[in-house]
């Protein structure tokens, strides 16, 4: 294996532990479930850093790594709703915001004229938002572990909202500079 291909190795072994991450949730297995999804988080951390670090950036890995992060989160809120530990107005949140980038970055691709060459980054409010969510998850599984008072899981749950609804509509304004910047072409 070449070096330069570590960094979408780590994205795919962040898919590959969806599923344990997925099935220890719903068995409740909350340490192990804890272990799998730091060793997933550790993962998403390092493929970006060695990426940057070492000139490894590539398109395939500007578009694995963001679909580790949501198929892995996504799998984890949608598991963590139905064992009843996620509100569902929080899960439709998080869900419809990542329609909104899905559906928006296309858009923007194909109405803009994008290179395919061109790699795709993620905006600063959604680097924080998916920290943010990550934290949630782990948040959730520690708390089953060692419960806390009521009040720090709204709190929290306050926060991602917060934090989902400001990296959409940042989102919404790159796309809106963008076409904008377009037109004046």
């Amino acid at each position: 294996m070449n070096y330069s291909s570590v960094p979408n190795a780590l994205s795919i072994l962040r898919i590959i532990l969806t599923v344990p991450v997925v099935m220890t949730l719903l068995n409740q297995q909350y340490f192990l479930a804890l272990v799998l999804f730091l060793v997933a988080g550790i993962t998403d951390g390092l493929d970006g850093w060695i990426a940057k670090r070492y000139s490894f950036q590539s398109r395939l890995g500007s578009i694995l790594d963001p679909v580790a992060d949501k198929l892995l989160l996504v799998s984890s809120f949608i598991t963590l709703y139905v064992i009843g530990l996620l509100p569902a107005w929080l899960l439709f949140l998080i869900f419809l915001r990542d329609v909104m980038i899905v559906s928006g970055t296309v858009g923007c691709f194909i109405g803009t004229g994008t290179s395919k060459d061109e790699l795709l980054s993620p905006s600063k409010l959604s680097k924080i938002n998916t920290a943010l969510q990550i934290a949630l998850v782990l948040f959730l599984v520690v708390i089953q572990l060692h419960p806390i008072q009521e009040q720090w899981t709204t709190i929290f749950f306050v926060t991602v909202a917060t934090s989902t609804v400001l990296s959409g509509a940042d989102y919404v304004w790159i796309w809106i500079e963008k076409v904008i910047s377009q037109e004046k072409k």
